[in-house]
């Protein structure tokens, strides 16, 4: 990869882990789905206008939408109200395994021993941070954040299908900017159901709701994904999936210097677990694709 790729590469990992980093004062006195609304708001009318509307598939993205964003970000950031910014990333992370999982299930795709053993790894890697002392009595959050991996993967899989189906009908940025515009009021919806005292959240909103709303939308949406697909577009899938293994590095670093989260033993080997674990998967991938 040429030096600028790398850095560009970098700026995914670092922008997208801080990005839970961000959020995590927001969540704590505003409401997380709202939250998420106003993000996907925000990218929405950023990139709405740059791309064509994908007329033939626009019901299926709405799916994708409901599931792979709406459903994701309101468990996972829901999740993160209860737990510490670092954690949360790191339980994410099962994002990866989960999607491996569906892909055998419903897209009828094989796993290897490197795979089998990525996952089981990872799994063990949540359970250690799970039994962390300063985690007892927050299941209920690494419930949610699990959930919303699961969401994320089962989205990736349906997205998946319609590239599949619809060979060429969307670019990257047209798909992010669609499924923003069409996640956007969704998560109105549920925020409305599931939440109240929206007026006064929404007047009563200090400056920090609003930076991590732009800090969401413009910086980790829209520049994170730009700068992802910049590097996807000139590199294989293998060469820069790595990269994003320093996501969690990102978060427990940013929760540690900027929140005061503290970073256990438990926190520290059961993450290694999780990156070592999802680095094995990705190390199988890469070889499965020089080969080919």
């Amino acid at each position: 990869m040429k030096p600028v790729d790398v850095l560009i590469a970098l700026c995914v990992p670092a922008v997208w882990g801080m990005g839970l980093v961000v959020a995590k004062p927001a969540v704590d006195q505003f409401p997380p789905i709202l939250l998420m609304t106003l993000r996907f708001g925000v990218s929405a009318l950023l990139l709405v206008w740059f791309v064509p509307i994908p007329r033939k598939i626009l019901g299926r993205l709405a799916l994708v939408a409901l599931v792979g964003s709406t459903l994701q970000y309101g468990l996972s950031f829901n999740g993160l109200r209860l737990l510490d910014a670092g954690t949360t990333s790191l339980i994410v992370q099962a994002e990866t395994p989960f999607l491996l999982i569906i892909s055998v299930i419903w897209l009828g795709e094989r796993l290897g021993p490197p795979k089998l053993i990525g996952i089981l790894i990872a799994f063990v890697g949540i359970y250690v941070i799970s039994g962390a002392p300063r985690l007892e009595g927050k299941w209920l959050g690494i419930g949610l954040a699990l959930g919303g991996a699961a969401m994320w993967a089962i989205g990736q899989a349906m997205m998946r299908r319609v590239n599949e189906q619809n060979p060429g009908a969307m670019t990257g940025i047209g798909a992010i900017a669609w499924i923003s515009v069409l996640a956007a009021p969704q998560l109105l919806v549920a925020s409305l159901i599931f939440e109240n005292n929206h007026m006064h959240h929404l007047s009563s909103a200090g400056p920090m709701v609003w930076a991590t709303v732009a800090y969401l939308g413009i910086v980790m949406t829209a520049v994170g994904y730009s700068c992802w697909y910049h590097v996807l577009g000139r590199y294989p899938a293998s060469t820069v999936a790595p990269f994003l293994l320093l996501l969690p590095v990102s978060s427990v670093l940013g929760g540690w210097l900027f929140l005061g989260e503290p970073i256990t033993p438990p926190i520290l080997m059961g993450g290694s677990l999780i990156v070592f674990g999802v680095g094995l998967m990705t190390i199988e991938r890469r070889r499965i694709q020089a080969a080919a």
